[in-house]
């Protein structure tokens, strides 16, 4: 089955966001500060800007190679129920990272939570958007 500009695109949007955090996971933790320190916020920065360059380039050669982009009412489908998945594991992890903001002293653990939860999210949207469309749905 050939994959379609949407189903590429999804999985250029999981593979960057989950190679990139992960980079970013392995540079900044476990860390000995409770604050976030001013070297985490500049590998921060290089991963959103590793993020934007890797998902830029990504799609430009995506749209090259595939100029048919239309999207059909299951696309619109798929990403709600994607979306859906989504917001789901947001909500808990923002409930996770304002425990955590309680219970421990700085805003390390809090900052890491909270981001942690928003690239699981976006690899569950964006992993349950790939599944449907593997799936047929």
């Amino acid at each position: 089955m050939d994959m379609s500009f949407h189903e590429k695109s999804l999985w250029l949007m999981f593979g960057s966001v989950a190679v990139v955090s992960g980079l970013y996971a392995v540079a900044v933790l476990p860390a000995d500060a409770v604050n976030v320190m001013p070297h985490q916020m500049a590998a921060f920065g290089l991963a959103v800007a590793a993020l934007v360059v890797l998902q830029v380039v990504g799609h430009v050669v995506i749209a090259i190679r595939d100029r048919h982009a239309e999207t059909d009412e299951r696309d619109r489908l798929i990403e709600l129920k994607g979306t859906r998945n989504g917001a789901y594991v947001l909500a808990t992890a923002v409930f996770l990272a304002l425990c955590a903001a309680l219970m421990t002293q700085g805003n390390f653990v809090f900052t890491h939570v909270l981001l942690g939860g928003w690239v699981l999210a976006q690899l569950v949207e964006t992993g349950s958007q790939v599944f449907l469309h593997r799936r047929g749905s």
